[in-house]
């Protein structure tokens, strides 16, 4: 008796614990469909693009990334090692940054089962022509994206320094099976 209920608590953990691996992945989807249903998140992120200069000011202190086709409004951590991917976006050490010109490059987890959702969870929905910001130093760079590609993980390339302002957003590809990069690339519009 005292067996079968050992058998039967294992049974419903490992159910547990495979519905939790095999949901974790699709939950992220569906909140993206519900958070866009309303188009107001995309408004107010597109709206935080183009507010006046003379409010510019007034945006956080703190750097930012703003991608409206993703619905995303994040800090952009600085760090030396890749530990920093922990706490979300990571401009990556040795790139440029939007002040200074050149390539700046971001990356960002796309899926970990700790973090369903990582940062960069939707940047494959991310296209050509869309706009993305950045808050630095509380100035506004707008970038138009020039560039959507999968390349293999080994690819370094993209984060080679650049003539033109450039920037460059990646993460692994795909969801299931991360072997490559996704990779964003756009072009300073204004600042």
């Amino acid at each position: 008796m005292k067996l079968a209920r050992v058998n039967t608590c294992l049974l419903v953990a490992i159910i547990l614990v495979c519905g939790y691996i095999i949901l974790m992945p699709i939950v992220p989807m569906v909140s993206f469909w519900i958070a866009g249903r309303g188009g107001t998140r995309l408004q107010t992120l597109t709206a935080r693009l183009h507010i006046p200069a003379a409010r510019v000011s007034s945006v956080p202190a703190d750097n930012r990334l703003i991608v409206p086709s993703m619905l995303l409004d994040t800090p952009i951590n600085e760090g030396t090692s890749a530990a920093t991917l922990r706490n979300g976006t990571w401009r990556r050490p040795l790139t440029s940054t939007p002040d200074k010109g050149g390539n700046t490059v971001i990356v960002a987890h796309r899926f970990t089962y700790a973090d369903p959702r990582g940062t960069f969870y939707y940047l494959n929905k991310v296209a050509v022509g869309d706009e993305i910001g950045i808050f630095w130093h509380r100035k506004r760079y707008v970038y138009k994206v020039a560039n959507v590609a999968t390349v293999p993980a080994n690819q370094v390339s993209v984060e080679a320094a650049t003539q033109a302002a450039q920037l460059t957003l990646y993460t692994c590809t795909p969801l299931w099976l991360p072997k490559d990069r996704l990779v964003v690339t756009a072009k300073l519009e204004k600042s």
